[in-house]
């Protein structure tokens, strides 16, 4: 018995299931809380895949895929849940991942984030930079910032997004969202053209090349707030990656640039609990103050950490000591400690004095 794309969505949406695997050969397979189990069920063929596939995507999308060998979109199953869709070809056969967009915003103490963090929601103009791996959270955490922006002021938002997950209303703010491929080409054209729109406030989904990174700092450096994710990890590897894209004639000047329009960077991972079933985020938080806009602007990032680590009044943190309140705290185990930790060894020596 052939098994049909909206059986397995109804169960992704009914178990809570955060990704969902087709492939040519296996079973479907879901991941949940973090680990991935194939279900108990038959094993696909390249009928099956193929079936799957179509049954999920546009004619548009299917013709992107035959010539680029892959396509990503937002795709709504009715009203019970939106997803991320990358539809590809291995091997010569065509196989999918789905992956569930929350459908309830989080409120930011329900993320973890702390009260600093709001404050910067109120910011004329600036820089908001959220970092990561891949599925850590980043579009969660800044969809929340955008809702409490869009309840609490009168702005005109302009998301650039690719896809678009969230679906934001007009609230106190107007909220247009323009999503890469079917609105607008690029995340660079995009922003460019968002400059004559009038906004107050710009997401930019994914600060990818260098054009998009330019045209974010100055929107950033010329009134306007704006929020973008990168894929890196850590405070100062994030002012670097953006520094390093420009050519060495560049870097000064753009060292300069983020030292005066970068307000924070939130980097965060996404560990599971060791308490309870479930996520939860853990977060390194830098805050823009005058040593760390000297640090940028002097190309001395690597002093960035030993700042975060005596700016708790600022409302810093590095990733490492909010590791270790979790794991101090029974929710998350020494395995995750460790292996997500930016410096496992000075993790160990610490333990070792507490329990000494």
């Amino acid at each position: 018995m052939s098994i049909e794309m909206t059986d397995l969505l109804q169960l992704v949406v009914d178990e809570g299931v955060s990704d969902l695997h087709i492939e040519v050969g296996a079973p479907p397979i879901v991941r949940m809380n973090g680990e991935l189990t194939p279900l108990e069920s038959d094993i696909l063929t390249p009928e099956d895949t193929e079936r799957m596939v179509k049954a999920i995507s546009s004619d548009s999308q299917m013709q992107q895929l035959q010539e680029c060998g892959t396509s990503d979109f937002g795709f709504g199953f009715g009203e019970q849940a939106r997803f991320r869709v990358s539809i590809f070809k291995q091997r010569g056969h065509l196989g999918t991942v789905l992956r569930q967009i929350p459908k309830t915003l989080l409120t930011m103490e329900q993320i973890g984030l702390p009260n600093s963090i709001k404050d910067m929601l109120y910011r004329p103009r600036g820089l908001v930079l959220v970092t990561g791996p891949t599925g850590c959270g980043k579009s969660t955490t800044l969809a929340s910032m955008l809702d409490i922006i869009n309840q609490e002021r009168a702005c005109h938002i302009i998301t650039v997004e690719d896809p678009i997950e969230f679906y934001h209303d007009h609230k106190r703010s107007i909220v247009i969202q323009r999503e890469v491929g079917s609105d607008t080409t690029s995340f660079a054209e995009a922003l460019r053209r968002a400059l004559r729109q009038d906004p107050d406030v710009i997401l930019v989904g994914e600060m990818r090349d260098l054009e998009t990174m330019e045209a974010a700092v100055s929107a950033a450096e010329t009134g306007h707030l704006v929020f973008a994710t990168l894929h890196t990890t850590g405070a100062a590897r994030t002012v670097d990656r953006i520094v390093d894209a420009f050519p060495t004639n560049q870097q000064s000047q753009i060292r300069t640039q983020l030292a005066s329009s970068l307000i924070a960077v939130i980097s965060q991972v996404l560990l599971p609990r060791d308490d309870k079933v479930g996520r939860v985020a853990a977060f390194e938080i830098m805050v823009s103050t005058p040593s760390i806009q000297a640090l940028i602007r002097d190309n001395k990032t690597f002093r960035i950490t030993s700042e975060l680590q005596t700016g708790a009044k600022y409302g810093m943190n590095t990733l490492d000591t909010h590791l270790m309140d979790l794991y101090l705290n029974n929710i998350i185990s020494y395995t995750e400690l460790i292996t997500k930790a930016q410096d496992p060894d000075g993790i160990t020596q610490k333990l070792q004095q507490l329990q000494g």
